[in-house]
């Protein structure tokens, strides 16, 4: 059998703690007795939240009051809700068909953004990434590699696997318009579709969204492909994904006060 090429990410300095940190506050937010009955409520108001924290990390801040209003018509904010609610019903076909799934990601985020012969096709240049551990250099190549990645999945924790998917297309900007926005959908649907969120209800967007100029500076140094960038960009991941959880717990809280 061959290695799993992402468990040597585990022994870079402070990583498999943070990993086991955010594992232990995820499991912890996810026992919240709000979503014994209401579970429903809990996953609309995160995905909400989640949509407007990703359409700010792209440049399209919106006061999520006026979100929840509908008043916002911002096509990069619409993209993100579209996204969002999207995400429940591709996380079977994520593992067996990575490719597709990204197109439709694309489609629904950057519709009203981009020309519409664009919708779901790779940009023809690659953004400018260099290498990473984990796929080689041409956009193709790079996007079969990351596919194949997570059709295997991973023996280490399914986390690991995410950040490196978002991380990875953060770096190649594979997409016109709002490729953040697809890249943090990726990442979530990695989380469901391994089990480790299977209800998608850990918010690690806003993580980032709280933490942005932390994301913006931890996403360059993964696209170096250096051990010490790949470790900032792994911690960072992690800090991201316990903030989700706690707010996860914060929602449930409001939902039963």
């Amino acid at each position: 059998m061959a290695a799993d090429p992402l468990a040597p990410l585990l022994d870079l300095a402070d990583v498999a703690p943070a990993v086991d940190r955010a594992r232990e506050r995820v499991d912890q937010a996810l026992r919240h007795r709000a979503l014994r009955r209401h579970g429903g409520q809990v996953a609309a108001e995160v995905s909400l939240r989640s949509a407007v924290a990703s359409s700010a990390l792209e440049g399209y801040a919106h006061e999520r009051e006026a979100v929840r209003a509908g008043t916002v018509t911002d096509p990069v904010l619409q993209g993100a809700l579209r996204v969002a609610g999207a995400l429940p019903g591709l996380a079977d076909l994520w593992p067996k068909a990575p490719r597709q799934v990204l197109a439709r990601l694309h489609t629904l985020a950057a519709r009203g953004t981009v020309p519409e012969e664009t919708l779901g096709r790779p940009a023809p240049e690659p953004g400018p990434a260099v290498a990473s551990p984990a796929v080689p250099h041409a956009l193709g190549v790079r996007l079969d590699g990351l596919a194949g990645l997570v059709a295997r999945g991973t023996s280490v924790s399914p986390m690991v696997l995410a950040a490196v998917v978002h991380g990875e297309l953060l770096a190649l900007r594979p997409f016109a318009g709002p490729f953040g926005v697809v890249a943090r959908a990726a990442a979530r649907l990695t989380l469901i579709s391994t089990g480790f969120d299977p209800r998608g209800l850990v918010a690690v967007d806003l993580g980032h969204a709280e933490r942005e100029p932390e994301y913006v500076g931890a996403a360059g140094a993964f696209a170096t492909g250096t051990p010490d960038g790949l470790r900032s960009w792994l911690r960072h991941y992690a800090t991201a994904v316990e903030v989700g959880a706690e707010r996860l717990a914060e929602i449930g809280d409001e939902v039963l006060a």
